[in-house]
């Protein structure tokens, strides 16, 4: 049964944390690379954040320092810490591997960040 259950979203003020939670299936976890993605209202779905099986992490450039992603392999569980949260993180975020998603998508967790 394939699972990407996301939770851990909120409202949160500008400057404020979130850490958001990835529970996925062990055979999308064992394709390799996974990531976190967020989509805000009309825009495209984009990449942030990533995680190799060797805990290798890459970020995109406008996150770095902000955004940290990590992983409990033990757990099937992929995590994204969030500090300095600005009103252009509201989205709501996905995870799903990286940098090619598969065709699995959980139902998201939603971000919203009140100026």
């Amino acid at each position: 049964q394939v699972q990407l259950v996301e939770s851990g979203g909120g409202l949160v003020q500008a400057g404020g944390s979130l850490r958001l939670s990835c529970v996925a299936s062990r055979f999308i976890i064992n394709i390799g690379i996974m990531g976190w993605y967020r989509q805000a209202p009309g825009r495209e779905r984009e990449l942030v954040a990533s995680i190799t099986r060797g805990s290798s992490s890459d970020y995109a450039d406008s996150l770095k320092g902000r955004f940290t992603i990590s992983t409990d392999n033990a757990k099937n569980t992929v995590y994204l810490q969030m500090d300095s949260l600005k009103p252009e993180d509201t989205a709501t975020y996905y995870c799903n591997t990286a940098p090619r998603a598969t065709q699995y998508w959980g139902q998201g967790t939603q971000v919203t960040v009140a100026s």
